[in-house]
């Protein structure tokens, strides 16, 4: 079963970035679904990005512009650029991506990102 592990969180001042990375222990070509999620204090959890096989990407409104999701299909890892970050943007960040052998949904641990105002 394939196996993601987030790494890049912390904690920053509203309006600087972070870059979040997820690391896949298969190629990124075996697996599909591949996004970014969230869930802040209180909230359930939430899409912030998505990336196809083929680069195309899909993003919440509250993140358009601000946010840019990437693949490095050598490294096998995904890549959350997150810039001009606000106090909203503060919740455990999750990593999801799909195996195409056994169509099972697997998420990383998650990464806690908490930007003060």
């Amino acid at each position: 079963q394939v196996q993601l592990v987030e790494s890049g969180g912390g904690l920053v001042q509203a309006g600087e970035s972070l870059r979040l990375a997820c690391a896949a222990s298969g190629s990124l070509f075996t697996l599909d679904a591949l996004g970014w999620y969230r869930q802040g204090p209180g909230n359930p959890r939430e899409l912030v990005a998505t990336i196809t096989t083929g680069g195309s990407t899909n993003y919440a409104d509250s993140v358009k512009g601000r946010f840019t999701i990437s693949r490095d299909n050598a490294k096998n890892t995904m890549y959350l650029q997150m810039n001009s970050l606000k106090p909203e943007d503060t919740a455990v960040y999750y990593c999801r991506a799909r195996s195409l052998a056994t169509m099972r949904i697997t998420w990383g641990q998650g990464t806690q990102v908490t930007v003060s105002s």
